[in-house]
């Protein structure tokens, strides 16, 4: 990194664009949740069938709030290319006929580790934790400006290859999944790597001054803590595989989901 310079009014000047890339790039890699130890023993193929199901079930509650996030971020856009372009994402996890997209790929993958689909979109099944970090995350895109929605995206940069090392892991240690439920990490090896270039080249334009390219880094060391902050959920959400009670007024069922507190189904 270089040396901080100021301009005469006293302001910090803008970091060249190669320079405010790379920042941004070294927070995508430094920060990243492959670096999380739960995903570390999913690659390492030391999860047992419970923890997959855990991490499958509640990270689906992350997987259906991104075509919503991306509507919001869309409506910040005053271009209709602007918004043909990144209505593009919602179509890839939405589907564009039924039986399509990327949620519809998740729920086969849940299907392929042994989960019904209405346990999937049950949210009242998900963990606290998981729910909170989702939620941040969606109010985010909805109360701040395109440039900080549009930056924290941009951990896309890493999912390629998160995505690759996903795969092998899966095929290697975990062969009891099928291997038609990993056609989600398939799809996004290069969905990801167009989307953050897109995302970038739009950072980049839109942070013209030091203000705004703080806020972009900001926006996406945000985004790596949301990603964090759900593993850390889903890590600590079985503490029964632990042989810890857990009463979280109705338990956890096999696949560390909240049970109903008054049916217990």
């Amino acid at each position: 990194m270089t040396a901080t310079t100021v301009r005469d009014d006293g302001a910090a000047a803008p970091w060249r664009t190669p320079e405010f890339t790379e920042r941004l790039r070294a927070v995508a890699e430094e920060r990243y949740h492959d670096r999380h130890p739960f995903n570390t023993r999913m690659h390492q193929g030391e999860l047992t069938p419970d923890e997959l199901r855990r991490w499958i079930a509640n990270r689906f509650h992350y997987q259906r709030h991104i075509p919503v996030k991306d509507a919001l971020i869309v409506a910040k856009f005053g271009e209709p290319a602007l918004r043909r372009a990144w209505l593009r994402r919602i179509q890839d996890h939405d589907g564009t006929p039924d039986g399509e997209g990327g949620i519809e790929r998740w729920l086969r993958l849940g299907e392929a580790a042994g989960l019904d689909r209405l346990t999937l979109w049950d949210a009242s099944r998900v963990l606290p934790g998981v729910r909170f970090a989702v939620e941040g995350y969606v109010t985010f895109c909805r109360r701040r400006p395109a440039l900080d929605a549009v930056a924290a995206s941009l951990t896309e940069l890493s999912a390629p290859g998160l995505m690759r090392k996903r795969i092998a892991a899966f095929e290697r240690h975990y062969p009891w999944i099928d291997a038609d439920g990993l056609a989600y990490f398939r799809a996004r090896i290069g969905q990801g790597g167009r989307d953050s270039e897109e995302a970038l080249a739009l950072v980049q334009a839109w942070a013209r001054t030091r203000e705004q390219q703080e806020r972009a880094v900001a926006a996406l060391v945000f985004k790596c803590e949301v990603l964090w902050a759900l593993l850390d959920a889903v890590d600590q959400g079985g503490g029964e595989e632990r042989g810890v009670r857990v009463d979280r007024g109705g338990g956890v069922d096999h696949a560390g989901v909240l049970r109903d507190p008054v049916s217990g189904s």
